[in-house]
């Protein structure tokens, strides 16, 4: 397998927004960790959160924990330098959380123009284990080698939520929800000895060879193993056979489109937010398959 990493470069120069351009010319040194900073800096608002279009397919300038998603994948990926706005952002999201610890998957928006009907019709007042499990999953990689964020309330609230939801789990639950529960599954490993007996009742909803189709995606939608484990030497990996993941890489560098970049298998909801996806898919692409020696 081969991935052309010049052509992926002027994909992102073409097509992709600064942030996601940032974020690539990180993965070789060729930028640094303030110029990341100061793009995902454009996304955020006076009160700590993350908006404006930062989930791409949430256009809404609210602060909202969709943002705060894909904030802390940035804080993540500048480890091991870190940045006040991290614990900043944990600030935020205690104020957004509900009574039980649990975050909303989203909150109300002023104006829809640009958003997906799901992140606009949410109910604010539930709290719900996708929303709660996949700020809190990245948050606690972040505090691996940020101790402001290790060290916050508000992941401790947000991980006891996520644990009494998972325990109750008795079926498979919506597929991106299970997916994100696998991943906050697999960073509590560093903090909470429960973590294990978590990935082992989950396990029991994961696919065997990885496929989950998304219920009411677009056609054709569908999870993947690299979805729910997508990078080597972690626990969540045992949840699949090695060919399956063999596979799974395989795939994932022959979708490098002619253009240089990858695409997503679900709907987008602008103009904009279908090119964002794309230069986020290609930051991710080149991310799992460097982490494999691939790229």
């Amino acid at each position: 397998m081969s991935v052309n990493l010049p052509a992926a470069a002027s994909f992102m120069a073409t097509h992709a927004r600064l942030l996601d351009r940032r974020r690539f010319e990180l993965l070789d040194g060729a930028t640094n960790t303030a110029a990341v900073l100061a793009a995902v800096d454009g996304y955020r608002n006076a009160d700590g959160g993350y908006g404006w279009g930062l989930e791409p397919d949430l256009r809404a300038p609210e602060s909202q924990p969709g943002g705060a998603l894909h904030a802390f994948e940035v804080f993540e990926e500048i480890a091991p330098e870190t940045t006040p706005h991290a614990a900043k952002l944990c600030d935020w999201l205690a104020t957004a959380s509900r009574p039980d610890g649990g975050l909303p998957f989203a909150l109300p928006v002023a104006d829809p123009a640009g958003c997906a009907p799901f992140w606009v019709q949410a109910d604010p007042a539930e709290a719900t284990l996708q929303s709660t499990a996949f700020a809190a999953g990245v948050a606690l990689r972040v505090a691996r080698h940020d101790r402001a964020v290790r060290e916050h309330p508000w992941p401790a609230a947000a991980t006891r939520y996520c644990f009494r939801a998972i325990r109750e789990l008795s079926a498979p639950p919506h597929a991106i929800a299970l997916s994100f529960a696998v991943q906050f599954a697999d960073a509590a490993h560093e903090f909470h000895a429960e973590a294990p007996a978590l990935l082992d009742h989950l396990a029991a909803f994961v696919p065997a060879d990885g496929l989950a189709p998304v219920d009411g995606g677009s056609e054709g939608e569908t999870l993947r193993a690299l979805d729910f484990a997508p990078l080597p030497d972690r626990p969540a990996r045992a949840l699949f056979a090695e060919d399956v993941v063999d596979a799974e890489l395989r795939r994932l560098a022959a979708g490098q489109q002619d253009d240089g970049g990858w695409r997503v298998d679900f709907a987008s909801f602008s103009p904009a937010a279908a090119l964002e996806w794309r230069g986020y898919a290609t930051v991710r692409a080149v991310t799992i398959l460097r982490r494999h020696g691939l790229a």
